[in-house]
């Protein structure tokens, strides 16, 4: 094996499963999954393997966040523009709010649940996108003295604005800013096709205390962009609430409707602004009026609830993803190619008309009308389709590792190093040599003539020449120099050494096949390792009884050979015979006991084995169930109809892509170094690192063939007819998954706000489809109910194999249409006559009567 792998197999003994370097939380490993899952599917957004486009913005854009509470919404918006805009790097964010916006933001966000979508994002990303002031957002804090966010006073709003226009900080502070922003977006003209006219669009929250300076804040930054730009358009996004707040409901509540009073006065036909907000370095002021006319081109109102009365899931943030396409609807760079295609599936004249729009929402009194939207996407489900490949490559790598070799028991001692000859080796190497015994035959001894030896034993005879010198001598230059070369040669740990050694040799024999051989089952090595542990004691016992017996033979019995009249020639020949009958016997038996020894040891240390191996291989299975858990959880977490037979279509198409490789590049393929190596090694080492490296392979190898690039719409298609057998009357045609995927768009783009009377009088409806300029769907979506629809259809065609949208436009009511209006009127009753004062006293005379 190469040196990585030694250096794996040397880290096995520090990097065990359940110490501190190889523990892996719960926690951390769905961390890792959500971010490998969202980085993904965010590169399928950027085009990817995919070959998605991106639109472009045609005229520059600034998103314009008034108020503390709005402030999740900065990097949700910059997130969505990030993965859709191609020239996104040239749009400008601005967010206005207080000293105490960190606060007030924190509690935003646990008012308004982000989605799983742009949470994934961030945990991708490590957090927000949007650092303080960096090139792109500007964040700029109003000197408000007399703003209370967490315990308005009876005159939260009034103070404000009169704060605001008693400070000249804050009025030079705001100057200076916006300024900065138009110098700013100005470096940016080489990424837009045109810069005579930009789109600002506000986005405020209806409760929102700084909403009441919305006319100063506009006004004053229309003022400055216009001396750069021939023409300023700016819409305003409200965001509202309508999901029953637990803590500050009835305040919130009487904020929103009088901000709303605020708006419907500012949209009048003859509303007109007249204020000093130009301030010099010199502290100079100029004025700034507003004619007769509504403040904002078109106004926006998103809630939390659809206008069927359900909750949005992820709350109001999720309408960030309705105002990046509203934006990009109004303002987007027209493709020749794509316009022409338009053109011959008779869409082109259907793009969007502003003007068109502005006047059909207008009610015939001529009274300003507001708009809503509601979104829907249908893609590929790219975080369910990661993590399930992921799963189903680990399903198979973890079979291969607990594939079961075709080895013999004799083949399996011999990977542990317990073979007979390995065993012996172990200990040959302890006892001496046979010089030893020999030498034995200078040792001293006394004055016995043969005639006194032969009647007695053995035993008495080696007493009698030796007195206790013999057995003295066998136990200091024989046992004991054994039991030294027993304790310096300590086998604790040797047992897992040989087999860390054999595994780089043999690498198919890993955790799985030592937690079941070592686990004492029948036909384990364990069993086999405890048989010869009752062999070698049986083989003991029976060398202690021939010793016993040999030492109580007589010496006229023994084979030894007499000469006559040499009496000491006979003696000689008997310490021989002696030596030969007695002490080697007890070197051979010093040697079972040794065997013995060792075997036990291995027992024990092959205990120790199956816990650490049982550990181990218990943590890759636990990952399995992780992995299954994640995938499972993230196709729940997608549309029940878009997420259907995930797990099983996958399944296939994971194996296979496995067997394609297999067959081109090897059935190892997998366990080059370049990609998971030994897994043994890296299970042992952490399942952080197994996981990595199973990701960094799932990438490399599978999520970027070609099965995995479909269009949505064949994926779809497929993935829906997996699991139909060859003779299935149910199975799915190309025109039964358009018409559903036509309606189940329709069904998830329902209009964001609760109106009163669903068919209001003035109710005015635009719908677009975006979506690729290949894509069979998008033809078939232009044509459906041609002849029944009562609403403008338009295509927008883009680069997107891996998905289509739809945004549906609805016009036409009025703020006293809508039930949070509604609602709202009794707490803003009820907190105007216990004494809160909701507006600028200057502008209470100027506001309509509540309808």
């Amino acid at each position: 094996m190469n040196d990585r792998s030694n250096a794996g197999a040397a880290n096995y003994n520090n990097s065990a499963p359940g110490t501190d370097a190889g523990k892996y939380t719960a926690t951390n490993l769905k961390r890792e999954l959500q971010q490998y899952a969202a980085r993904y599917a965010a590169e399928q957004e950027r085009q990817g393997s995919l070959g998605d486009g991106r639109s472009s913005i045609h005229y520059p854009a600034l998103f314009l966040f008034v108020g503390d509470l709005v402030a999740p919404a900065v990097s949700a918006v910059r997130q969505i523009n990030r993965l859709k805009w191609d020239n996104e790097d040239g749009v400008v964010y601005v967010h206005i709010g207080t000293e105490q916006e960190k606060e007030s933001g924190e509690q935003s966000r646990k008012e308004g649940r982000r989605s799983a979508e742009h949470a994934s994002y961030e945990e991708m990303t490590g957090g927000s996108s949007t650092a303080p002031n960096d090139d792109q957002v500007t964040y700029h804090h109003l000197p408000l003295s007399s703003y209370q966010a967490q315990r308005p006073s009876k005159t939260l709003r009034k103070d404000v604005h009169r704060s605001f226009h008693e400070s000249a900080e804050a009025l030079f502070g705001l100057n200076r800013t916006m300024r900065r922003v138009s110098n700013r977006i100005a470096e940016y003209g080489r990424l837009y096709s045109s810069f005579d006219r930009i789109y600002v669009t506000v986005i405020t929250r209806a409760d929102d205390p700084l909403n009441v300076l919305l006319p100063e804040i506009t006004k004053l930054t229309e003022t400055i962009l216009a001396q750069s730009f021939k023409s300023v358009q700016t819409d305003l996004h409200v965001l509202v609430s309508e999901m029953e707040q637990v803590e500050s409901f009835g305040y919130a509540s009487a904020a929103g409707l009088a901000f709303l009073r605020e708006l419907d006065y500012m949209q009048s036909l003859d509303y007109t602004f007249s204020g000093s907000l130009l301030v010099t370095e010199d502290g100079i002021s100029i004025p700034v009026t507003h004619a007769a006319a509504p403040l904002y081109d078109l106004v926006y109102v998103l809630s939390d609830k659809n206008e069927r009365g359900t909750g949005v899931p992820g709350g109001w943030i999720e309408n960030a993803e309705i105002i990046c396409r509203i934006c990009l609807l109004k303002n987007r760079k027209q493709d020749e190619g794509h316009e022409a295609r338009a053109a011959i599936n008779s869409t082109g004249a259907n793009t969007y008309n502003n003007t068109s729009f502005k006047n059909n929402i207008r009610t015939t009194s001529d009274q300003h009308g507001y708009a809503s939207a509601g979104f829907a996407e249908i893609r590929r489900p790219n975080k369910p389709i990661a993590l399930t490949v992921l799963y189903h490559l680990y399903r198979y790598l973890l079979g291969r590792m607990q594939q079961e070799p075709d080895w013999s028991m004799k083949e399996k001692l011999a990977f542990f190093g317990l073979d007979a000859t390995s065993v012996e080796r172990k200990v040959e190497g302890l006892l001496p040599g046979d010089d030893l015994i020999s030498g034995m035959s200078g040792i001293m001894t006394h004055n016995r003539s043969f005639a006194e030896l032969k009647p007695l034993s053995l035993r008495e005879a080696e007493q009698a020449l030796y007195g206790e010198g013999a057995e003295a001598y066998f136990r200091d230059n024989v046992v004991r120099p054994v039991q030294e070369r027993v304790r310096e040669r300590s086998s604790s740990g040797s047992l897992r050494r040989q087999a860390e050694q054999s595994h780089m040799e043999r690498p198919e024999a890993g955790y799985f096949q030592w937690a079941a051989w070592s686990g004492g089952e029948p036909g384990s090595v364990r069993e086999a390792l405890l048989a010869l542990i009752r062999d070698k004691a049986m083989q003991l016992e029976s060398a202690r009884a021939l010793l016993e017996q040999r030492q109580q033979e007589r010496v006229e019995d023994q084979p030894i050979k007499r000469a006559l009249f040499r009496d000491k020639q006979n003696v000689r020949n008997l310490i021989d015979c002696l030596l030969e009958r007695v002490y080697v016997p007890k070197v051979d038996l010093l040697r079972l006991e040794h065997e013995l020894h060792l075997l036990r040891i291995y027992d024990s240390e092959m205990e120790e084995l199956h816990r650490f191996s049982r550990e181990v291989t218990v943590s890759l299975e636990a990952l399995e169930r992780t992995l299954r858990a994640a995938a499972e959880e993230s196709i729940a977490a997608a549309d029940e109809y878009i997420g259907q037979n995930v797990m099983e279509y996958y399944g296939k198409v994971t194996e296979e892509l496995i067997a394609d490789l297999e067959a081109r590049r090897g059935r190892d393929v997998w366990f080059e170094e370049r990609y998971m190596g030994d897994m043994n090694q890296l299970a042992a080492i952490g399942s952080d690192r197994l996981l990595h490296r199973l990701m960094d392979l799932c990438r490399a190898l599978l999520l970027s063939a070609e099965p995995l690039r479909l269009p949505f719409e064949e994926e779809l298609l497929q993935r829906a007819n997996v699991t139909i057998t060859y003779r299935d009357r149910d199975v799915l045609t190309r025109d039964d998954l358009f018409r559903r995927l036509y309606r189940t768009l329709e069904e998830q783009a329902v209009v964001r706000i609760r109106v009163f009377d669903y068919t209001q009088e003035h109710r005015y409806e635009e719908k677009y489809f975006f979506g690729d300029h290949h894509s069979a769907f998008m033809d078939y979506a232009a044509h459906a109910e041609e002849t029944s629809r009562i609403y403008k259809l338009g295509v927008v065609y883009e680069e997107r194999s891996s998905g289509v949208e739809k945004l549906n436009l609805m016009g036409g009511f009025h703020l006293e249409d809508l039930m949070v209006y509604r609602n709202g009127k009794v707490y803003y009753d009820s907190y105007t006559e216990n004494g809160y004062e909701l507006h600028p006293a200057e502008l209470v005379e100027k506001l309509s009567p509540l309808r």
